[in-house]
Parts: structure tokens; sequence; C-alpha cells
């Protein structure tokens, strides 16, 4: 004999399991971009705001290499390349790079740049207080554009640290116009 209090009680806790689960789901984006960029994994970078950056001291005795990468992502028809393949920086100080990347098909792309950085503890000293990593970019029909990235590697990098690799990987992404630039 089946007793309805138990089927009801069961729908409702069925019911609330799904909402908790949907609702942690969601949850997710947020709460894995807060732990990647306290952690620095993966290649999460920090930013910076210009209040922050008013207060950086540069440490010119001392010099970081900064290597340059691009990718794209096998179905995104663009062409992205660094202007520059590395640098030499003194921590503490801003610097300013460009990339350019151009739409190689006769159709309107948005893109969506994932940055990453090696080895993986330079992720937690290098600041970007501007970067088109920030937004979705749009690309018009053989469009090219120069993308620019303004950062610091941060004075308390460890002094082994002496180069690192910035890379940027270009996926596409699904157009949202309040987001794209």
């Amino acid at each position: 004999m089946i007793k309805f209090g138990g089927i009801k009680r069961t729908t409702v806790y069925l019911t609330l399991l799904t909402v908790v689960m949907f609702g942690f789901g969601y949850a997710l984006v947020p709460l894995y971009d807060v732990f990647c960029e306290v952690t620095g994994l993966n290649g999460k970078t920090g930013r910076i705001y210009n209040v922050e950056a008013s207060k950086l001291v540069v440490d010119t005795q001392r010099f970081v290499t900064i290597h340059f990468d691009s990718n794209i992502n096998g179905n995104l028809a663009w062409k992205l390349k660094a202007d520059q393949k590395f640098l030499k920086v003194n921590p503490g100080k801003f610097y300013v790079v460009t990339y350019t990347v151009e739409n190689m098909i006769s159709e309107e792309i948005v893109g969506q740049a994932i940055p990453s950085v090696t080895p993986q503890i330079a992720s937690l000293y290098l600041k970007k207080s501007e970067c088109f990593c920030f937004r979705n970019q749009v690309l018009k029909p053989g469009e090219s554009k120069k993308l620019t990235v303004r950062f610091e590697v941060d004075k308390d990098i460890p002094k082994n640290v002496e180069s690192l690799t910035l890379s940027y990987t270009f996926f596409r992404a699904l157009k949202d116009d309040k987001k794209a630039s």
C-alpha cells in the first residue's frame, strides 16, 4: 500500500534538491573566477586600478623578461599576433603592449580572449589595468584591430622568476552587445 504523505515529502525534497543544484551550478562560474584570482590557477592574473597604480614602487635594479604568445582556437577564423615577441620590464612599472587581430572571413565574429601565464606562480604578480581580454571583441568581415594590454609585474615577484610568458587564446563567443567593444 502506498502512502501519499511519503510521496508528497519525497516530491518536495527532490524539488528542493533540484533548485539547490541549479543555484549551485549558476554560482560555479563566479566562484571559479574568484578561486582562480586568489590562487593564480588557470593563469588568471590580477587586475589593478588607477588608485593602486599610483602607489607602485619601481624596482630599477631588476628586470623580468616577458614573452608574448598568441593562439586562436580552431573554430575561429582570425589571425592574432603580438606586435613584439618579448619585453624586459622593471617590476613595479607599467608597460603597454599591443596585439594585432584580423578577421579572415566575410562575416562579423565575436571573440573572447582567455589569458594564461607561465610559470603559474608569476600569474599572482602580473597585474593588468587594461586588457582586451576584459571584454568580448567584435570584428567585422576582413577587419583588423590593434588590441592593448597595460600591465605591471609586482615588485614582490619571487627573485627566481626571471622570465614569464603571457599568452592569449581567442575563442569564438556569443554576441553580447553590452559587453562587446
